[in-house]
């Protein structure tokens, strides 16, 4: 068995293995997943990839299954049935923790920041940095002025700012870095847009696309179509439990995706069976 936390035994991914070999070109690619809660079948038979470097949204209307979905991938809960690929390898993740180590990092809505801390303690929270036994204070500091530059996230006057000071996109940025400096290889947002204002949105937004720029895969959620089709390379639209479309942003318009959402259908964007690439 591999000694690497939350791996599988190493399924090999040859014609033999029953395995679907696209997955190897892929950073994250979920089959067949499914999630039921009791007799209710929130998710089911979930198949979806996301490349590195690219922003996929995903997308549907409340009750689509989203939020499960993603929660499955950062550990929060396992699926009922089907596999997770990570870099080609089949894993079993049982926790966040074992999700952030693979180097997936979830936003939620609420970000998880605490008010009542400067930037940097939330930035390090948990994961301090020490020094002859004591909080190295100074090279916290200046790991966090770095990412944020490298980010160019401008808005931040000082990183000792209590984070109860910033304004909802500002506290956005912070959630967003925190998961860069974690090394994170895929920053999963929900709704990272939902209670901002225009500007506040554009700020987060050209964020999105600059991490994907430097290389980390992005899987957004959102409701807000616009937001969507300014920033993603890819769409994904769940509908009652069920991937119904996966494609490049190029295969989709604003009509088609309205459809897929509220009906599932559209004669307008190819079925999720066809070809991811």
């Amino acid at each position: 068995m591999s000694s690497t936390p939350g791996f599988s035994s190493g399924m090999s991914l040859d014609g033999n293995s029953g395995v679907d070999p696209t997955v190897s070109q892929f950073l994250l690619s979920l089959r067949g997943i499914a999630k039921n809660f009791g007799a209710v079948q929130a998710v089911q038979h979930v198949d979806l990839d996301v490349p590195a470097g690219q922003v996929t949204a995903l997308i549907g209307d409340n009750g689509a299954g989203k939020t499960v979905l993603i929660k499955t991938v950062a550990g929060i809960w396992g699926p009922s049935s089907g596999q997770i690929y990570w870099n080609g390898e089949e894993v079993h993740i049982h926790s966040p923790r074992e999700a952030e180590a693979l180097g997936i990092a979830t936003v939620y809505q609420d970000l998880a920041l605490c008010d009542n801390l400067d930037i940097v303690q939330n930035m390090y929270l948990g994961h301090e940095e020490t020094r002859f036994s004591m909080l190295d204070e100074i090279k916290m500091e200046l790991a966090t002025k770095k990412t944020l530059s490298e980010l160019s996230v401008s808005t931040v006057k000082s990183v000792r700012q209590l984070v109860g000071s910033l304004s909802g996109g500002q506290r956005q940025a912070i959630a967003v870095t925190r998961a860069v400096m974690r090394d994170s290889k895929l920053v999963i947002m929900d709704e990272p847009t939902a209670a901002l204002g225009v500007a506040q949105t554009a700020q987060v937004l050209a964020l999105i696309r600059r991490l994907a720029d430097r290389g980390i895969a992005v899987l957004y959620i959102s409701h807000n179509l616009n937001d969507v089709f300014s920033v993603a390379d890819r769409i994904a639209v769940m509908h009652l439990g069920t991937l119904v479309s996966h494609g490049p942003v190029a295969n989709y318009d604003t009509t088609s995706a309205v459809e897929l959402i509220t009906t599932g259908e559209t004669k307008r964007t190819p079925a999720a069976s066809a070809p991811a690439n």
